[in-house]
């Protein structure tokens, strides 16, 4: 079975900084994409990064420069610091991979940034 759990979200002024956590199970970690998605009230889940197996990393716009994905493949987990943040980053931030067809998600980690 496949879980992924988030955490790490939280409270912050403008211009802090989270780091995210992702801990998979139930796959083989070390060959799968994995992928960080945001959603804020009222708007459709987007897409913020994702890191291949080999260590590849794809951001969306709003992501370059401020947010890293990282992974630990000995800790099944994969990270998301996010520098700078601002306002419009408040958001559910939600961990998933795609397994056998089928599209995984965390429960999400709330982040709220205060003005």
């Amino acid at each position: 079975q496949v879980q992924l759990v988030e955490s790490g979200g939280g409270l912050v002024q403008t211009g802090g900084s989270l780091r995210l956590s992702c801990a998979a199970s139930g796959i083989n970690f070390r060959i799968y994409t994995m992928a960080w998605y945001r959603q804020a009230p009222g708007k459709q889940r987007e897409l913020v990064a994702n890191i291949t197996s080999g260590h590849s990393t794809n951001y969306a716009d709003f992501a370059k420069g401020r947010f890293t994905a990282s992974r630990d493949n000995a800790r099944r987990t994969v990270y998301l610091q996010m520098n700078s943040l601002k306002p419009e980053d408040t958001a559910v931030y939600y961990c998933s991979t795609l397994h056998r067809g089928a599209q995984y998600w965390g429960r999400g980690t709330q982040v709220t940034v205060s003005s």
